[in-house]
């Protein structure tokens, strides 16, 4: 009831009156009375003007479920919701889903984790209404070997929609990082449930850093908030690269993954770069030369040897 509230409210520009809006959804006016007290409760603001009627003025900074999807363009995207004030880990909650059926483009999103995770088990701090943390099921028909492709579309619509969406210039590092002025304001987690010879599906987490606050974010990391000098709409975003996501996908589906690789390559900011890459307890240092089909790391040591990485921490270094 309260989303079809909403909806009434958004159409309207000046006030409603309440016998309208109770008559167009078939309560009392007490009843009416109650769930708009509970929309305030949620942030909604909300006017009431004797003989005029209610006025929406302004909406709250969540990610409710109903504000993602008013106005958003993806169909497969999305299509279902989970939505949460908080949780220990939307990719714990994702892979559990997963596993009883989701349907591809389910989305699991949390205004704050209290053990989000990033890649190699590490912690991913969640300030609460900060951030855009989110779990996305995927149920794409490929092998194994070729799932590393999700990750580096990932990247690419990440990049995108914060361009198109804020003007602001952002690269990625292998493997799935992504940085603004050289820190660290995204990052990607792929997990998968396969077969041998075929995934069941894939999960894609997101831990996005937007109206993170100087003092909550750790070193080399930054924020769009930091970056554009003012808060911006977490809502917006989600469905700029939800948006963006679906249509890379869909081509991606319909063109291969020669056009992911190559738009990677026009974002990325390791190719070309000394790096030293630490692996399985072992460490390799030479020039990040490209990428395969595969998104695995070519490196060329000093010694002429191209050798190829499918995982591992990258550190820039200098060059000799």
């Amino acid at each position: 009831m309260k989303e079809k509230i909403l909806e009434y409210l958004h159409q309207k520009h000046n006030y409603l009156s309440g016998e309208e809006l109770s008559s167009h959804l078939g309560i009392s006016r007490q009843g009416l009375w109650k769930h708009i007290q509970e929309l305030k409760d949620l942030g909604y603001e909300i006017v009431a003007v004797p003989h005029l009627g209610y006025r929406l003025e302004a909406l709250p900074d969540r990610l409710f479920a109903f504000e993602v999807t008013r106005g958003l363009k993806a169909k497969t995207m999305a299509r279902k919701i989970y939505y949460f004030d908080y949780l220990v880990s939307t990719m714990d909650l994702a892979m559990q889903l997963g596993l009883k059926g989701a349907a591809h483009g389910t989305l699991i999103l949390a205004e704050s984790q209290t053990k989000g995770r990033g890649r190699l088990g590490r912690s991913w701090f969640s300030p609460k209404y900060k951030g855009i943390y989110l779990s996305l099921i995927l149920r794409p028909q490929i092998t194994p070997s070729n799932s590393p492709i999700l990750t580096l579309l990932s990247a690419v619509s990440i990049c995108e929609a914060i361009k198109e969406t804020f003007g602001l210039e952002v690269q990625i590092k292998w493997p799935n990082d992504i940085l603004a002025q050289n820190k660290k304001i995204a990052g990607i987690l792929t997990e998968m449930n396969a077969e041998v010879d075929k995934v069941n599906f894939i999960v894609i987490g997101i831990g996005l850093n937007v109206n993170n606050d100087k003092k909550t974010l750790i070193a080399q990391a930054t924020s769009l908030k930091e970056q554009l000098l003012k808060p911006v709409s977490r809502v917006l975003l989600l469905q700029a690269f939800l948006n963006k996501f679906e249509d890379n996908y869909s081509r991606w589906e319909n063109k291969g993954s020669s056009w992911v690789i190559e738009r990677w390559r026009s974002l990325n900011s390791s190719l070309g770069q000394r790096v030293k890459i630490y692996y399985q307890h072992k460490h390799l240092e030479g020039v990040a030369v490209d990428i395969d089909q595969d998104g695995g790391l070519l490196i060329r040591k000093d010694s002429g040897i191209m050798q190829k990485v499918t995982s591992g921490d990258v550190m820039y270094c200098r060059q000799p």
